[in-house]
């Protein structure tokens, strides 16, 4: 059987530019090179699979060239090149730091440092992973790798910098790689893919470049995993089905139905997702991954945040025109939200579908205008007309000298006349039966704003405004009474008598003021106010309520309160007390 070589080893960058996705490293090594200035210690960081070691192979190649191109790449055909190639090189010397971390390693690479290269110019070591040395092991790297012999130059590569000493920070030029975009991984792909004589779908492509997080190597043992399940033929759906990857038409599905305000299609789809075996979190997380490409599609200048295929670009900015600002920007809060929330709740699916829900109503509101059901579009009056309002057996009935019908129009049709202006010439006239007009429907009859009559009122303003008052205010007593009781359970005796020697007034329909003694008292009910409001809110069913505290000052019978006060109090009504405390030289704790 012939032997196997993985893509990642295969086709690894054997040049500068042959290297994907770090072109402002690259350049500069090749400068450096070309001007013949290159440092004693390199530094590359970076995350895993972007190409850290294989620059640093290719820099020791390119330097030990004997015959270099005009682009400042190796020619593959002097001796030390073919050394290279073959893996013979003894200008190498390669150090995995992980398995290698202690002192006698180190004193190791120290004592063959002293030795220049037999063909070539110049000795590369490369430590991998060096971040995993031990404390001893970089003291004793300290001093070679300041003063290293001219033909030595040390290469060092780690995924955790932060974890390296900065004296040995000090002594490297560092280069931070970065991440590999997914179109470059894409393009990468899609050459590999000719070269192997593999039909690939765009979107699949996509779906690896997402997957492997700006790693090159992580995308070319997936496209190897890929080819060895579906033969020559990678296609989209072989790839979401075989990397757990959920399919972008169950987002656009969901969201659709959710833009509906379809609850049951939403709810339906989230059980057909788990039934396949995907995680709530999982979708939530995604969901939110998909409104967010929706509010990126709105402006064409943001439209290249967008990682995807051109087929699924398209079908976000297709769905991007049905669907308002306001509501990503409201959904994409209640899902960061669930997803704060999805592993502290016991009830996850539960949690999800109350998020669908709740999106699902976000949809009506997203206009910014709330209509009203019904508002009084007022003709002009002549200002002798009245209406007397009488009622009879349960009807009511409007006795009318000369009155206009009014009738009850949509908010979005504006009165054609102002109230105030006069009167038109021509009056329309009303045919009144005995002199009563019965109120049915949305038909009104309205007196006068002249003659100081009352107006007439509709059904919804039945209600006056001292019986509501009223019920606020027992409303409050009680809420305010329960609360004191619930702070004296909690051995808060003092504080329950404070909150129930006076009442709670209301000021206004948010705000209830509350008089107390001395400052003490204020404080004290100021370090308990949060738990107060939001008692008070809950049992009166009114969010924005607020509570003022006020100090009576004049308030000429105060009482004493505090110790000290209490002791200064009863000192005055009798002085022995004060003296037998002096004579015997007691302390008082207050």
């Amino acid at each position: 059987m012939e032997n196997f070589i993985v893509s990642a080893r295969k086709y690894r960058p054997q040049t500068f530019d042959t290297v994907v996705g770090q072109a402002h490293i690259t350049s500069t090594l090749k400068n450096a090179i070309r001007s013949s200035h290159v440092a004693q210690a390199y530094l590359f960081c970076g995350p895993r699979g972007v190409g850290k070691t294989t620059c640093a192979r290719i820099l020791a190649k390119t330097i030990n060239c004997t015959n270099r191109t005009k682009s400042i790449e190796a020619c593959d055909e002097c001796e030390s090149c073919k050394s290279f190639n073959s893996g013979h090189s003894l200008n190498i010397y390669e150090l995995d730091a992980a398995s290698n971390n202690s002192v006698e390693d180190i004193r190791n690479l120290i004592n063959q440092v002293s030795f220049a290269p037999q063909i070539g110019t110049h000795k590369v070591y490369i430590i991998d992973e060096v971040h995993m040395l031990s404390q001893a092991a970089f003291n004793a790297f300290l001093k070679t790798l300041e003063e290293p012999p001219k033909h030595a130059i040390f290469i060092l590569a780690t995924t955790e910098k932060h974890k390296i000493i900065p004296t040995i920070l000090s002594r490297c030029q560092i280069f931070d790689f970065s991440r590999i975009k997914i179109d470059d991984i894409v393009g990468h792909l899609e050459t590999i893919a000719k070269k192997e004589k593999v039909k690939t779908e765009e979107d699949a492509l996509h779906v690896i470049g997402q997957k492997v997080d700006g790693s090159m190597r992580d995308a070319l043992s997936i496209f190897d995993q890929m080819v060895s399940l579906s033969g020559n033929n990678i296609t989209y759906k072989t790839v979401i089905d075989n990397l757990s990857i959920l399919d972008y038409d169950y987002y656009f599905k969901v969201t659709d139905g959710l833009l509906e305000k379809n609850t049951s299609a939403s709810l339906l789809i989230f059980n057909e997702i788990l039934n396949k075996g995907f995680d709530g979190h999982h979708f939530i997380n995604g969901l939110a991954e998909h409104l967010r490409n929706l509010l990126v599609c709105k402006d064409e200048i943001t439209l290249q945040l967008m990682e995807v295929s051109a087929n699924i670009r398209e079908r976000y900015k297709t769905q991007s025109k049905k669907t308002e600002a306001d509501f990503l920007l409201r959904g994409l809060s209640l899902l960061n939200k669930a997803d704060v929330q999805y592993k502290a709740s016991r009830n996850q699916r539960l949690l999800v579908e109350l998020v669908l829900l709740q999106l699902c109503s976000l949809q009506g509101n997203v206009s910014g205008v709330e209509k009203k059901s019904e508002v009084l579009s007022i003709s002009p009056i002549a200002p002798t007309l009245k209406v007397e309002m009488i009622t009879k057996q349960d009807k009511t009935v409007a006795e009318v000298n000369e009155a206009p019908v009014v009738y009850a129009k949509s908010i979005s049709e504006p009165p054609t006349q102002n109230i105030s202006s006069p009167a038109p010439s021509k009056e329309i006239p009303v045919k009144p039966t005995n002199g009563k007009i019965p109120l049915k429907g949305n038909m009104l009859s309205i007196s006068s704003m002249t003659n100081g009559s009352t107006p007439l009122k509709t059904k919804s303003q039945t209600v006056s405004p001292s019986t509501t008052s009223t019920e606020e205010a027992k409303d409050l007593e009680t809420a305010w009474k329960d609360f004191s009781e619930s702070i004296k359970k909690k051995n808060k005796i003092n504080l329950s008598s404070t909150l129930s020697a006076r009442k709670p007034m209301m000021e206004d329909d948010a705000t209830i003021s509350f008089s107390v003694l001395n400052q003490v008292q204020e404080d004290e009910i100021n370090f308990i106010k949060t738990d107060l409001l939001a008692f008070l809110r809950s049992g009166m069913k009114n969010p924005a309520l607020q509570v003022k505290i006020i100090v009576d000052k004049h308030d000429t019978e105060r009482k004493p309160y505090t110790g000290e006060e209490k002791y200064q109090h009863l000192s005055e009504k009798n002085p022995a007390l004060d003296k037998l405390r002096q004579k015997f030289n007691l302390e008082i704790d207050f």
